[in-house]
């Protein structure tokens, strides 16, 4: 790309970086974005409230629509000042490198603004990746505007610097987050017979879903009932798949499923009391989205069991809802293309990266691809206090993205 466009964009992700704004909050990402493509470009921007998207219309608006997606969200981790464009928000910061992601989709802009392109070019700038929640927004605008191809990238420690990562396929997972709350009785620690303390059931619980998992993956039959009780979910994942009749997977055995518990919480820990609520949460994980289905109706309809023979109540809620993400084999074979002829360094990824991903929402509506540019190979990983986008590999998330333009 052009350096002078390269010195912007990367003054840009520096800016975007200081003021780091959490899911479903990026209004000042939005705008600085905004303001950065009036500027340069002569892209149109389309407001739809809380996120975007910028139209350049190509020779043939008719023909093929190809869109681009970047994520704007941060996280709700401290960052110390060693960098000199540290975050001024305090408690967030972008250390999953989402301000290099929209970094690279402006660089693109800057790139095509002058260039005549034949397909009409969508630049999605998407809030609430991190939740899950910002991909079912969007990709309204899939069917709208009929867009016929979709891409995005991920920053991604462990592979060489600027190296262009793939996977045929299955690339990330399904998940979502369970939280199963317990409703019972307090009393006095020396009557605990007088109440009704949900820290049995809770620990019941935690023990069969390991159990249920190891039953799941092993092939085994997973012991317990196969449907709900009549209890209704919580459902904040806004369009998860309503399947809890849905029956068990043919092949119980396929693939990885995890079962992490994120959150116990019982009592105060005062000596005098016998607590009379609870609330387990867990992350439900799997290659398939009607295997983990599966997997929280075994645990929900035990739990709801257990409950019921000492008198508790509970309610169920779902939360950061993610489908599995599968790449369009067309799709991935022109970004791998595209990357061959630029000369750079492309490497099959042999497991899919475990770390959910939202934009499985946008491949549910058309076919795409997301592919991974490498930090290096012993850079930080994401998501901790260490890491940092790397302003090295912009040009090639940029340079990648235009040659599929």
């Amino acid at each position: 790309m052009k350096k002078e466009n390269l010195l912007k964009i990367t003054d840009l992700r520096h800016g975007l970086h200081m003021y780091p704004e959490l899911s479903m909050q990026e209004q000042e990402t939005a705008e600085r974005i905004k303001m950065f493509l009036r500027d340069n470009t002569h892209f149109r921007i389309i407001d739809r409230g809380n996120w975007f998207y910028a139209l350049k219309e190509g020779r043939n608006p008719g023909g093929k629509k190809i869109a681009y997606r970047a994520d704007m969200d941060a996280l709700p981790i401290a960052e110390d000042s060693a960098l000199h464009y540290h975050s001024r928000n305090a408690g967030v910061s972008h250390k999953c490198g989402h301000d290099g992601h929209c970094a690279a989709l402006c660089g693109l802009a800057l790139e095509l603004d002058k260039k005549e392109t034949e397909s009409n070019i969508y630049l999605i700038f998407q809030p609430g990746e991190e939740t899950g929640s910002g991909a079912l927004l969007c990709r309204e605008l899939i069917r709208e505007e009929g867009i016929t191809q979709i891409f995005a990238f991920h920053n991604l420690g462990g592979y060489p610097e600027g190296s262009v990562v793939y996977r045929p396929e299955l690339t990330q997972p399904a998940s979502e987050g369970l939280r199963i709350c317990f409703t019972g009785k307090a009393s006095h620690a020396s009557a605990p017979e007088e109440g009704i303390n949900p820290s049995g059931v809770i620990a019941r619980v935690i023990l069969r879903a390991e159990e249920l998992v190891d039953e799941l993956s092993s092939g085994r039959p997973g012991a317990g009932p196969e449907e709900l009780p009549g209890d209704q979910f919580e459902d904040r994942s806004g369009d998860r798949p309503d399947d809890r009749s849905a029956d068990l997977p043919d092949n119980r055995s396929d693939g990885m499923l995890l079962c992490t518990i994120t959150g116990v919480s019982v009592g105060t820990g005062d000596f005098g009391i016998s607590p009379g609520e609870g609330e387990l949460s867990m992350t439900l994980r799997a290659e398939k989205e009607d295997r983990m289905k599966y997997l929280e109706r075994q645990i929900v309809g035990f739990a709801e069991e257990e409950a019921k023979k000492v008198g508790l109540r509970t309610e169920c809620s779902i939360h950061d809802y993610f489908p599995e993400t599968r790449n369009d084999a067309r799709c991935l074979a022109e970004a791998i293309s595209a990357a061959s002829d630029l000369g750079m360094n492309v490497i099959p990824m042999e497991d899919m990266w475990r770390a959910s991903e939202d934009f499985g929402w946008y491949l549910k509506e058309c076919p795409g691809a997301i592919v991974y540019i490498g930090n290096g190979e012993d850079y930080p990983p994401l998501h901790t206090v260490e890491y940092d986008f790397n302003d090295r590999i912009l040009e090639k998330a940029v340079d990648l993205f235009t040659a599929l333009a």
